[in-house]
């Protein structure tokens, strides 16, 4: 955990404390102030604040960039309006996907693709563990 030392009152943040937070390069986060991917500090140079809203703007930036957006498109989604949702990628015939499957008991089967459902590799195993808990609360009612 990152502890960010001598932010003011009013959690305004420094590019330094900035970068620390999101884990980009000072480069990096200029380049997307100057593209408009990012809102414009208050102040300039070496007074240039930052707030919380940089910081989920930044986030969303590496988010998208990471699904593999260009930064062309992350700006028409900015400019289209507030928080929009990762477009999926488009399934065509040829494309690869990753698949887990789960076989919860005989004639019921779980199928997820964790990247079109938003879903980490925790999340799935999660959610596969409720599905058997929920398998094995549903028998156990039949029974009693």
């Amino acid at each position: 955990m990152t502890v960010i030392k001598n932010a003011t009152p009013s959690n305004d943040l420094s590019l330094e404390q900035l970068c620390v937070l999101v884990d980009l390069p000072r480069r990096t986060v200029r380049y997307y102030i100057q593209l408009g991917l990012v809102d414009r500090p208050e102040g300039e140079t070496r007074a240039a604040r930052y707030t919380q809203a940089h910081v989920e703007q930044l986030l969303n930036v590496k988010k998208w960039t990471l699904a593999g957006l260009s930064l062309d498109r992350i700006r028409e989604m900015k400019d289209a309006g507030p928080e929009p949702a990762l477009p999926l990628p488009t399934r065509r015939p040829g494309s690869v996907e990753v698949w887990t499957h789960l076989l919860v008991d005989e004639g019921v089967e779980l199928k997820i693709e964790p990247k079109r459902a938003g879903l980490s590799p925790e999340q799935v195993r999660h959610l596969m563990r409720r599905v058997l808990d929920a398998l094995q609360q549903i028998k156990k009612e039949q029974t009693e």
